[in-house]
């Protein structure tokens, strides 16, 4: 079955998950040749080991507790809390808790690359 990705002017619902959050997985929001959005699950105690993209990303915690390890420092973030990284900069993360956050990855304008295939330096999820 095809994954439904959300159309322009679609309204997509982003509302915290509560007890369904322990079962969810990983989706894929939107996907186009300037950017990516991916309502990224990370559930409590797994690892998302240290990787980077080409372009800018933003982490917005929808819900729950993960720790954002960057080679300078280690974040927490909680929900509604956001954060903005630079394109190439290292990054892992931690749930502490089973943990939503809305993953945003702007893709270099004009590239002739597929998006999200050659700009991943690691798996997302």
């Amino acid at each position: 079955m095809a994954m439904h990705h959300a159309r322009p002017g679609e309204v997509f619902d982003l509302a915290p998950l509560g007890s369904n959050l322990k079962d969810a997985r990983t989706t894929a929001i939107v996907k186009s040749k300037a950017f990516e959005v991916v309502r990224l699950i990370v559930h409590a105690g797994v690892d998302i080991k240290t990787h980077q993209v080409d372009g800018p990303i933003t982490l917005h915690c929808l819900e729950g507790r993960a720790l954002l390890g960057l080679s300078e420092a280690t974040l927490e973030l909680s929900g509604g809390q956001w954060v903005y990284l630079e394109g190439g900069v290292p990054h892992s993360i931690r749930g502490i808790e089973d943990t939503s956050l809305l993953l945003t990855i702007l893709f270099f304008s004009g590239s002739s690359d597929h998006p999200g295939e050659s700009t991943r330096q690691g798996k997302v999820a």
